[in-house]
């Protein structure tokens, strides 16, 4: 697999990187879906706990400053944003490791982590790469390990089919608003995969999916 191959940046092109955080706080309720992920993922002291697709480290930071007895990674594929990720990081004085690879091919060992999260990354993928990811994924997480995933989710009522229609045109997220991201999950080789909230958002639903290793 060629780790160089071409990424999508968090704002779709790397001018609007800057922007990226006052823009989803602004849009995105950034708080409540955060808390939400780190609550459902229950982790515990001791925990190792990868933040997949970390962008500026937001969701990271938190995780650490969340649960200081768990060792927090954060992979994303961007160095100008790890840059971010890493500044915010020594600015909040919180110890936590931040590397540079591609979600379909991560630099670590099998069962290495407790816990997988991953928010709004996942659309940026295509639908071959979001495949590979969860098999991925599935890989590094612990039998018994949780992977929770954050992202734009199969449209519920006229609002959000119609916001939708706008979201599927964009970037890879045809797939995520066809409902395709459980059945991923589910031929990954998670099981009891269930969509545990669902939050209506201005461009669509978004859906906190959970899948178990066994």
């Amino acid at each position: 697999m060629d780790t160089t191959k071409h990424y999508i940046p968090a704002m779709g092109v790397h001018w609007l990187t800057p922007f990226y955080d006052p823009l989803v706080r602004r849009f995105m309720q950034e708080d409540h879906l955060r808390s939400q992920l780190i609550l459902q993922a229950e982790i515990l002291p001791g925990m190792k706990v990868l933040d997949l697709g970390s962008g500026t480290g937001s969701l990271t930071i938190l995780i650490k400053q969340s649960h200081r007895m768990a060792s927090v990674y954060g992979l994303d594929a961007d160095p100008q944003v790890l840059e971010i990720a890493r500044r915010k990081a020594s600015h909040a004085e919180v110890d936590i490791n931040l590397d540079q690879g591609m979600a379909y091919q991560l630099p670590y060992p099998d069962g290495m982590f407790d816990r997988v999260v991953t928010s709004l990354a996942f659309h940026h993928l295509d639908i071959h790469e979001k495949q590979l990811a969860m098999r991925e994924v599935f890989r590094v997480l612990r039998p018994g390990g949780y992977f929770c995933l954050l992202d734009f989710g199969k449209p519920h009522g006229w609002y959000a089919r119609l916001a939708s229609q706008v979201l599927r045109r964009t970037e890879h997220a045809a797939d995520n608003v066809q409902g395709l991201l459980p059945v991923m999950m589910g031929q990954a080789g998670f099981q009891n995969v269930v969509e545990v909230e669902r939050l209506p958002m201005f461009m669509g639903d978004i859906s906190l999916l959970m899948g178990e290793k066994h």
